[in-house]
């Protein structure tokens, strides 16, 4: 087999598609080019700022920027502590400015870990009020039908660790290469379940290759 013919994983993440050297074109590639952010249970991209409270939903955010793939491993670009002014709201408690100014610059304290140097617990799940849920309800129940799709027409695969571009008519149940899941990211480690691994770093996070093979899903919703 020559070298053009060999299938490579693109590295950039949000990306994780295969591709071949001979077929690379422009804005094949969708990416996100900054790490993620994550405090007090909400995970967000501080390169497009589309956050999520769900980890499954946040991963599923599609990437901001397009390019051509590639094998080298990004270098995450991370966002400055971002001064925020919300609607005031009563607190019980009010800390001081030198303590909140350490915590919101420290990487540990910022991502809901537990840190030792600024007395921060890992941050309790947040708890989303029942008229959110019932909101979130009715959006999903005026969903519009789903688009039928050509057997020949490209999708690209949702499954995590996937995300190759596929036609039905191709479709099999050895032709993705994912992770059935779900994610765990849990005392500074990131892993999934579905595989019992689990590492430190991010983009270590995003390279654990897929454990499980099956069907190409445009929709794992479905």
């Amino acid at each position: 087999m020559s070298e053009q013919a060999v299938h490579l994983r693109c590295q950039r993440i949000g990306c994780n598609a295969t591709f071949t050297l001979d077929h690379n074109p422009e804005g094949s590639c969708v990416f996100h080019d900054s790490g993620p952010i994550f405090h007090d249970g909400m995970k967000e991209w501080s390169c497009c700022k589309k956050k999520s409270h769900d980890f499954s939903l946040f991963m599923d955010i599609p990437g901001c920027k397009t390019g051509k793939h590639t094998t080298e491993k990004p270098v995450l670009t991370k966002a400055a502590p971002r001064s925020r002014n919300p609607t005031p709201v009563p607190s019980p408690i009010s800390a001081s400015t030198t303590a909140t100014s350490a915590k919101e610059t420290c990487s540990r304290c910022r991502q809901g870990f537990f840190c030792s140097d600024h007395g921060s617990q890992p941050n309790p799940k947040p708890v989303v009020p029942q008229a959110v849920a019932a909101a979130e309800v009715i959006v999903n129940a005026s969903a519009p039908p789903r688009k039928t799709i050509s057997i020949t027409e490209p999708q690209i695969c949702k499954n995590k660790g996937c995300g190759q571009t596929f036609k039905e008519i191709d479709n099999h149940d050895t032709a993705c290469n994912y992770h059935p899941g779900p994610a765990v990211f849990h005392d500074r480690m990131r892993g999934w379940k579905c595989c019992d691994v689990h590492v430190k770093e991010f983009d270590e996070f995003m390279s654990i290759p897929p454990c499980t093979q099956g069907w190409h899903n445009a929709d794992p919703s479905s």
